[in-house]
């Protein structure tokens, strides 16, 4: 009896081992791609970021994935700290065996990730960062960069400011990496423009910490002309609403990185400023075959409209596909070789990474702030493409160190 009953007990086990045998062998043949981002700290962009990752990923799996093999993205919260970002990619790399890690928000967090990438010799696709120095005088061989940095923002803003009468200017940015290179960059940019400027004011505010009172006061005290404004999320809220209620952009052109994005745009519904000269993303008027696909396939998964964040995260997760599929491989040297010039079309258009300093083209939309119907809205726009607004790439690649 004793017989009988481990014979059926080693055949259910070799029965259930069968039967689990075809999953574990599609988990294994998964490509596992690591993602890391501030979810927790900045959910207005991160959570639009979220879907277009989702929607990409689905598309590709769905037309048969790369290279035979299902994508999956394994995702982690840095919770906006460099530490924890850190953490989050060895435990990627490490325990969950990814082939190449990608993301990031905050400048800080994506000079981390890509000092491990450099260190442990993994790919890294920098999603959002905007800081020159991560594909400049930071820059390394593993790490690549999707959206439009510092540099190719502050110069198709200074392009609209040098237009602008103003001679005296005062900036407003949070201070820590993104904020200070965003400054600088469009200050040497601006002044070569206009040699006549004066720069009379800054203010630094802590990210996610304004003290807008203070803040508009300081400013109105120097008596600007035009200020350029660098703080983004519920600190931009808090400097339009003191700034309209002190009086403080009445009558002084505002030149600001980010505003025209859904994500700080459309919270301030009606308080949304006008008139100023902004980056960010109409997506209620771009008409173009790829941004109308991507709408449509964006609209009938989520039942929501697009953010920036979107765009990004989307376009991120197309692109690491693409790369993995010219490779031909998952191998790290292989990755890089691929991502070295690949072309690819996002919903912005064909895109390039460059193999001068792993900047992609991508551009940005271009405008001024209204109120349209009770809601803050970007008119005058136009896009800018990315590659109009670097130095040529072996320009560039003299600003990097030497890998």
């Amino acid at each position: 009896m004793r017989q009988s009953t481990a014979r059926c007990a080693a055949f259910a086990f070799a029965v259930a081992a069968f039967l689990a045998a075809p999953a574990a062998r599609a988990q294994q043949s998964e490509i596992k791609i690591g993602e890391i981002n501030s979810y927790s700290t900045l959910p207005a962009f991160t959570e639009p970021y979220r879907k277009g990752w989702q929607l990409a990923v689905e598309e590709v799996n769905a037309a048969g994935g790369v290279l035979g093999r299902k994508i999956a993205v394994l995702s982690k919260d840095d919770a906006g700290k460099p530490a924890d970002a850190v953490t989050a990619a060895n435990e990627l790399v490490s325990s969950d065996g990814v082939v190449m890690l990608t993301g990031t928000f905050f400048s800080h967090i994506g000079l981390a990730v890509s000092d491990y990438a450099k260190q442990k010799k993994v790919f890294f696709l920098a999603a959002e960062p905007l800081t020159d120095a991560i594909t400049w005088d930071k820059g390394n061989a593993y790490t690549f960069r999707l959206r439009p940095s510092n540099y190719m923002q502050a110069a198709m803003l200074a392009e609209e400011a040098a237009k602008l009468p103003a001679k005296r200017w005062a900036t407003i940015a949070p201070n820590y990496e993104y904020g200070q290179s965003a400054v600088a960059v469009f200050k040497k940019l601006l002044s070569q423009k206009r040699p006549d400027i004066e720069w009379v004011a800054e203010q630094w505010p802590p990210q996610g910490r304004i003290d807008a009172g203070a803040v508009v006061q300081a400013i109105a005290a120097a008596k600007p002309e035009a200020i350029l404004n660098v703080t983004f999320g519920p600190d931009l809220a808090k400097l339009v609403r003191e700034g309209n209620t002190r009086g403080l952009f009445k009558d002084r052109a505002v030149v600001s990185f980010l505003t025209g994005e859904p994500e700080y745009l459309d919270p301030l519904k009606d308080e949304a400023p006008t008139g100023w000269i902004v980056t960010g993303y109409p997506w209620y008027a771009i008409k173009t075959p790829e941004h109308d696909a991507f709408l449509k396939a964006y609209q009938d998964r989520f039942k929501d409209y697009p953010r920036l964040g979107s765009i990004v995260g989307y376009s991120t997760l197309k692109a690491a596909a693409a790369i993995i599929a010219k490779a031909g491989s998952t191998d790290t040297d292989k990755l890089i070789a691929a991502a070295e010039g690949i072309s690819l079309v996002t919903p912005f258009g064909q895109v390039v990474f460059r193999k001068g300093d792993h900047q992609s083209t991508l551009g940005a939309f271009v405008g001024k702030t209204a109120v349209v119907d009770g809601q803050g809205r970007m008119v005058d726009f136009v896009y800018r493409d990315g590659a109009a607004y670097l130095p040529g790439e072996a320009e560039a690649a003299k600003l990097r160190p030497a890998d």
